[in-house]
């Protein structure tokens, strides 16, 4: 029977992904589970893998093509079978696309009610942010529905100068160069944080903690992980490991603001910020209040090395419930983080240096590092996040009693 191979979507506001490259050929046997294409979203460089058994056929996309999400690219088939005949393209309620290049204009037509516009969830999103109503706005996505593109046409439309002559025009240029266009990757940055930080009531708790704790457990467990699993054991691998156990106590910090109230996850999925070229995204460390060190310690590796290699996958990026930031390696002190929409709360952790601290009332030194908690005031308030920072820095001060 045949399979289908579809463009994926690995969040709600994605709307195409870019085809990269096509990792297989025409007519080539494919196993299950195999790298077969590799594909740019709005997030992540990732390699999609094959979703049967079979020989792939059928290819509807040439590398550099953006794609509808939800859209159909190939067929996966038995020896000797034919793909299926052509059909419309199946695309997903909550993503929707124009095709590259379409033009979308104002219209002067009566303004339908709210119910009637169809628009994607970045499109409403977008034009929030810009100020654009979209009864205004016509769509060239599929029936009509306003895309993210759309939006962005209407809003330079309305800040457009009135007509010049000419000679006016010319003198009118501005004397600077257009700006760079964004990476897929930095512009969704963008468009996160900014709707992060306007939709999300933030608040942020700090605490300076001392991290002897944190470095012997690191000095007496890193040589058992680096033997067992062959990889060195950082302080981000503690972190993970450790802040995973506290959320399992204080599930409020593991759920998400739906608008209608609080969904608490079940499971705990700790998304780590990793450096990738233009931007920073979030790979995911799943169940990790329940995972070995050792196991947290070899997948943050991995993932760390394929970030970097361009080589991530959907599940390595997707449903991450609470994020550690963890900038100590750049000697960075402290810093506040925006929350990664959907989720509630993000960590960041500074640098682990010696500073003067008073101890029995005499001056010491020690190494100290610093905590910022950010919180969604929508799903905890400030008690719950104190006593929630408290119970992490108890952990990160006595790692032995909870891993």
């Amino acid at each position: 029977m045949a399979v289908s191979v579809v463009m994926p979507a690995l969040e709600m506001a994605q709307e195409t992904g870019k085809l990269l490259a096509w990792l297989k050929k025409e007519g080539d046997s494919v196993k299950k589970g195999e790298p077969l294409l590799e594909i740019e979203t709005d997030k992540v460089t990732v390699e999609v893998e094959a979703p049967a058994d079979g020989v792939l056929s059928a290819l509807k996309a040439r590398a550099g093509a953006d794609v509808p999400v939800g859209q159909t690219i190939a067929w996966i088939v038995a020896p000797g079978e034919t793909p299926p005949a052509e059909s419309a393209p199946t695309v997903s309620g909550r993503a929707m696309s124009a095709t590259v290049g379409q033009v979308s204009e104002l219209t002067a037509a009566p303004n339908p009610t709210p119910a009637r516009i169809r628009a994607s969830p970045k499109a409403r999103r977008m034009a929030q942010d810009l100020g654009v109503d979209l009864s205004r706005v016509r769509g060239t996505g599929p029936d009509g529905a306003i895309t993210g593109d759309d939006v962005q046409a209407a809003a330079k439309s309305t800040l457009a100068p009135a007509v010049l002559s000419p000679a006016s025009a010319a003198a009118a240029a501005p004397a600077f160069e257009p700006a760079a266009a964004l990476s897929n990757i930095a512009r969704l940055m963008a468009e996160r944080t900014t709707q992060s930080w306007t939709s999300a009531p933030h608040f942020f708790l700090v605490r300076e903690i001392e991290a002897g704790g944190l470095n012997s457990a690191r000095s007496y467990l890193g040589p058992v992980v680096e033997r067992d699993h062959k990889v060195k054991l950082t302080h981000t691998d503690l972190l993970v490991a450790l802040v995973a156990r506290v959320i399992a106590r204080h599930p409020k910090f593991n759920a998400t603001w739906t608008g209608n109230g609080i969904q608490v996850h079940p499971e705990v999925n700790i998304s780590v910020a990793a450096a990738v070229k233009d931007g920073v995204v979030g790979v995911v460390i799943p169940r990790a209040d329940s995972a070995s060190l050792g196991a947290i310690a070899e997948r943050r590796a991995d993932l760390s090395e394929r970030a970097r290699a361009g080589h991530l996958r959907p599940p390595d990026v997707s449903g991450g419930t609470f994020t550690i930031s963890n900038l100590g390696m750049y000697e960075v002190d402290a810093f506040t983080a925006i929350i990664t929409p959907p989720q509630a709360a993000i960590l960041a952790v500074g640098a682990i240096t010696d500073r003067v601290i008073a101890v029995d009332g005499k001056p010491a030194v020690r190494s100290m590092m610093t905590l910022t908690l950010s919180s969604d005031h929508r799903v905890v308030d400030g008690a719950q996040a104190a006593l929630f920072l408290k119970d992490v820095v108890a952990a990160l001060r006595e790692p032995a009693k909870w891993l």
